[in-house]
């Protein structure tokens, strides 16, 4: 009752929500850079939304997977497949024992989350599975996926739609990505602590201009090419930061903090990413361009809240969808016989 990894991605890790309550000590919460996509292929696999997934980078690890099991892949496209035979994103997939996934290409996003409804068994530290490569702690063994890593998993069960030979079952119902009415293109933004700080033009140029993701951008953060045309004397103490926090550096670039953030710096906090918007930034890849937009507390909140009753709305749904075709195949497996 395992998966093994028979050739590892560049940077594959467990990660979950997060790990909370820890700050304090200097331990960040981490956790998937991308909670609505891991949210949603949790809800596929009728998980609770904020168990541990596997989050993979392009080029992503090959696994074996070795017992019949459930899955569901979601957030970036990396062409997925099943012994070579292509399978679709945000849809539940049966796989049988034996059978390879193995990602191809990168079509779009910079992430994507692989879920299983027997649910890995991985090291809890700290209340969280999520992975901390910096103390070597939490999920897998605290570190990257490695070739040959063979994790076991928590649960087994049976798939008679296997039972005809196929090697794997697309279920036919499939999550909708799109929990607003617009696809949302400008990440939402609320003025910081520090966000007074900017003169007139440079909280002009911040909502109007496009800024590119430089090529060090990581799950710690992503720094921006361009600059605003203000510098910034005033002196800080080092205060707290959070996952979405837009520092300004002294030569007038700014970087977004990401999953893997320090927990306080001492840059001015000049805007936070609303929370609803974060799986938008982390799907942003090295050289492409993003653009802010400043909205109020209370839009932040209801999108957040929206956001959320979408996943829960779409996990009851499968879980009601996969009992009950279970149940009409036992049926029909009996009346067989």
């Amino acid at each position: 009752m395992s998966i093994s990894i028979i050739k590892a991605g560049i940077f594959d890790t467990i990660q979950d929500a997060g790990r909370y309550g820890y700050r304090s000590a200097g331990i960040n919460p981490g956790g998937v850079m991308d909670h609505f996509s891991a949210g949603i292929v949790n809800a596929l696999t009728v998980n609770n939304i904020n168990a541990p997934v596997i989050e993979c980078h392009f080029p992503a690890s090959s696994v074996l997977i070795e017992q019949d099991m459930m899955l569901a892949i979601g957030g970036a496209d990396f062409s997925p497949s099943l012994n070579g035979v292509p399978i679709p994103l945000w849809k539940p997939v049966i796989a049988a024992a034996g059978s390879v996934l193995e990602h191809k290409r990168i079509r779009n996003g910079a992430r994507t989350y692989i879920a299983f409804r027997e649910k890995t068994d991985v090291r809890v530290w700290l209340n969280s599975c999520s992975t901390n490569t910096k103390l070597s702690a939490g999920g897998w063994q605290g570190r990257l996926l490695q070739k040959n890593d063979r994790i076991q998993m928590l649960e087994k069960h049976s798939y008679p739609l296997l039972h005809n030979g196929t090697a794997q079952v697309v279920l036919p119902w499939q999550a909708a990505i799109h929990w607003q009415e617009e696809n949302e293109e400008a990440v939402g933004i609320l003025p910081g602590p520090e966000y007074e700080w900017l003169d007139k033009e440079s909280k002009k140029t911040l909502e109007e201009r496009s800024f590119t993701i430089s090529h060090t951008a990581d799950r710690m953060g992503y720094q921006l090419l361009e600059e605003l045309p203000y510098r910034h004397t005033n002196e800080m103490l080092s205060s707290a930061t959070a996952f979405g926090t837009v520092q300004l550096l002294p030569g007038g670039k700014m970087i977004v903090l990401m999953a893997d953030h320090q927990v306080s710096g001492g840059y001015p906090r000049i805007a936070q990413v609303i929370t609803a918007h974060l799986p938008l930034l982390a799907q942003k890849k090295p050289g492409e361009p993003i653009r802010f937009r400043i909205i109020s507390q209370q839009e932040a909140e209801e999108q957040l809240l929206t956001q959320r009753r979408h996943i829960v709305l779409l996990q009851h749904a499968c879980r009601y969808k996969l009992e009950a075709a279970l149940s009409l195949i036992g049926r029909d497996a009996y009346n067989r016989h």
